[in-house]
C-alpha cells in the first residue's frame, strides 16, 4: 500500500481539531486547571473536558489533583510523548521528515543571561533541583534562582537524588521568596500548587509558568518509598527543564531577529 493511501497518524488526527490544537498550545507552556483553559480558549467546560479526555486517552495529556485545592485538577502536556508522535507523523509521510535534534549553540554569552526564578513551598527540594539542572544544562545562557514561601532546610533525599545525576546540591541554602521581591526575572516558574496561589508580582512583568509537581517529601510511608518519590521528581524536572531552555533559546533568537 502506498503511503498516501494510509490513514493519517494519530497525532495529526488529534491536532487537526482547532480546539484541541489550542489546548495543546496552552498546555505546552504551562500546566492549567480546566477553568483556566475554558477562559483561555473561550469555550464551555463540557466541551473542553471532552477534548481533554481525548488527549488523555492518547497519552498526550495527564491530570493530577491540585495540592492547593483538592477539588480541582491540573492538566499537563507530556512534551516527550508529543515530540515522539510528531516525529512519527513526519516519518509516516516520508523517512526524510524524521525529527532530528538540532546542534547545541555552545556557551553563547551575547548579552545578559535570561533570568529564571523557580518557586515551591519549602525551597527544600523541587525548586533547588530545578535551579541546579538549569545551571548544568543551560551552559551559562540562563541564570537560575530558587526560593520558597515557607523555607525549610534542604532535604537530604533531594541531595541524594541529584547526586545520582552527577549534580551536587550540598551547601545550598533555602531562601524565602521575599529575598527576590525587588528583582527582575524573565520567567517565574512555580512548581507547587500552593505557592502559585501566593506568588507575588515581580518587576518587569515576567512570564509566569506553572508545573504542578507533587511535594516528594509528602509521599511514601518509609524512607525507601520517600526516596523513590524524590527520584521521580528529579526525573520529571530533568525532562521538563530542557524544554524550558529550548523555549528560552527560541524566544531569545526571535527577539534578536526582530
Amino acid at each position: 500500500m502506498r503511503q498516501a493511501e494510509q490513514s493519517p497518524p494519530q497525532f495529526l488526527r488529534l491536532a487537526s481539531d482547532p480546539l484541541r490544537w489550542e489546548l495543546l498550545a496552552e498546555l505546552s507552556y504551562s500546566d492549567r486547571r480546566v477553568g483556566e483553559l475554558c477562559s483561555l480558549v473561550g469555550r464551555k467546560q463540557s466541551l473542553v473536558s471532552y477534548h481533554l479526555g481525548r488527549l488523555r486517552l492518547a497519552g498526550l495529556v495527564s491530570r493530577r489533583r491540585s495540592s492547593a485545592d483538592g477539588r480541582d485538577c491540573y492538566y499537563a502536556l507530556d512534551l516527550p510523548r508529543c515530540r515522539e508522535m510528531i516525529g512519527a507523523s513526519g516519518q509516516a509521510l516520508h523517512p526524510g521528515l524524521k525529527l532530528s535534534t538540532p546542534p547545541a549553540d555552545g556557551d553563547r554569552r551575547d548579552g545578559a543571561a535570561t533570568r529564571v526564578l523557580f518557586l515551591c513551598t519549602g525551597n527544600s527540594a523541587r525548586s533547588q533541583m530545578a535551579e541546579a539542572l538549569v545551571e548544568v544544562l543551560a551552559g551559562g545562557r540562563v541564570e537560575a534562582r530558587s526560593a520558597g514561601s515557607h523555607p525549610k532546610p534542604l532535604h537530604p533525599n533531594a541531595v541524594r537524588a541529584m547526586c545520582e545525576r552527577g549534580i551536587d546540591l550540598r551547601g545550598r541554602r533555602s531562601k524565602h521568596l521575599s529575598e527576590f521581591s525587588g528583582q527582575s526575572f524573565d520567567y517565574v516558574v512555580s512548581l507547587c500548587d500552593r505557592v502559585r496561589e501566593v506568588c507575588p508580582e515581580f518587576p518587569g512583568h515576567p512570564d509566569t509558568i506553572h508545573w504542578s509537581i507533587p511535594d516528594p517529601a509528602r509521599e511514601g510511608g518509609d524512607d525507601v518509598e520517600s526516596y523513590r518519590a524524590f527520584q521521580r521528581t528529579a526525573a520529571q524536572l530533568a525532562t521538563r527543564i530542557p524544554f524550558l531552555i529550548d523555549l528560552i533559546e527560541y524566544t531569545h533568537s526571535s527577539q534578536e531577529v526582530t
